[in-house]
């Protein structure tokens, strides 16, 4: 099951946020991390983990229906790297 943002929205009204503040809150803070990687920057939340953005160069491909040779475009991506200290909660 994966977490939602319905799900963060319920734990913060569980610690006395409304749920107007809520779900305002979560969608500034998910604003804000969205434009920082649009702009190239990475979003770091000590304890938690790292996103970047990384150029994948283009490359050979395969159309997997028809077996054709093709080239795939070069494009950003995001990745996450846990921090140890998320690292450790899990693998205890």
């Amino acid at each position: 099951m994966s977490l939602t943002k319905t799900d963060i929205v319920e734990d913060l009204l569980k610690i006395g946020f409304n749920r107007k503040k809520s779900v305002q809150m979560l969608e500034n803070l998910l604003e804000i991390m969205k434009n920082n990687l649009a702009n190239g920057e990475d979003v770091l939340i000590s304890g938690f983990g790292k996103f970047c953005v990384k150029e994948k160069r283009e490359r050979r491909g395969r159309n997997p229906a028809t077996g054709n040779d093709l080239i795939l475009d070069k494009r950003k991506v995001v990745t996450f790297n846990c921090s140890s200290v998320l690292r450790d909660k899990f693998n205890k």
